[in-house]
């Protein structure tokens, strides 16, 4: 800033926060990042988007329950972990209701009294925690802490509200996408056991004059036996049958 430019208000310094935030948080390329990779930036965008902030870390309901995902920081890290050890704390409450959580003083947060005097104690005293709206309902929150007391005004609730909608639709998105590519990848694998099995029955056919069934159930009872999973089974019979073609190519 020159001496003849004026100085910016802190309110519009906030707003470019906010848009540069968001910018990121809607070029992430969460098709080539791992989940927990994907949900760390989005803690970092926030950390930027939202005036005061500290850290952050991502709450998201598996099974109903809250857990945490990613801490952008290893303080937030801990606090989650008491507060998730205790189930009481601000992101457990934003999660539960959907409505925003905000504190200045935790160490005397009668809300939550046993989390707040614990984590006042490690000297994190604000907290913002934003639930994350999908059109599904909430899917967790996004949790905003700060060392200094009373840090988040109404103004960053409001910032942090805005950056919440965009980043609940990311996160979603990112769990979605970690979702179908393991489904893919445990398809691709049965598919492999299960021509790895169709092998071993159609070497067991040629050997005893099995029918494919009574194959399978040959194999079934060596998987029991054996007390090996029976794609185990069916490879360790593969396996030998082709060291044995190879011993007899090469004896010929």
């Amino acid at each position: 800033m020159t001496e003849h430019e004026p100085a910016r208000p802190a309110a519009a310094e906030g707003d470019d926060d906010l848009r540069s935030a968001l910018s990121s948080l809607s070029h992430l390329a969460t098709g080539s990042l791992s989940l927990a990779d994907a949900l760390t930036q989005v803690t970092e965008f926030a950390v930027r988007a939202i005036p005061g902030a500290d850290g952050a870390g991502l709450t998201v309901l598996h099974d109903d329950r809250p857990d945490t995902v990613v801490a952008g920081a290893d303080f937030v890290r801990e606090i989650d972990d008491i507060q998730f050890g205790l189930d009481e704390g601000p992101s457990i409450t934003a999660t539960r209701t959907g409505e925003i959580v905000r504190s200045g003083s935790l160490g005397g947060e009668s809300r939550w009294p046993t989390f707040g005097s614990k984590v006042g104690r490690l000297g994190v005293h604000s907290v913002l925690s934003l639930p994350l709206h999908t059109a599904d309902g909430v899917i967790g929150a996004m949790n905003v802490y700060a060392h200094a007391k009373n840090a988040f005004d109404t103004r960053a609730e409001q910032l942090g509200e805005l950056f919440a909608g965009p980043a609940a639709v990311s996160v979603q998105n990112a769990r979605a996408l970690a979702g179908a590519v393991l489904l893919a990848q445990r398809l691709e694998k049965a598919l492999t056991h299960r021509a790895t099995i169709d092998h071993a029955i159609g070497i067991l056919i040629s050997r005893s004059g099995y029918t494919p069934a009574e194959a399978f159930d040959a194999l079934r009872v060596i998987s029991q036996q054996d007390n090996r999973k029976l794609s185990d089974i069916a490879q360790s019979l593969v396996g030998d049958a082709g060291r044995r073609a190879r011993a007899r190519h090469n004896e010929a």
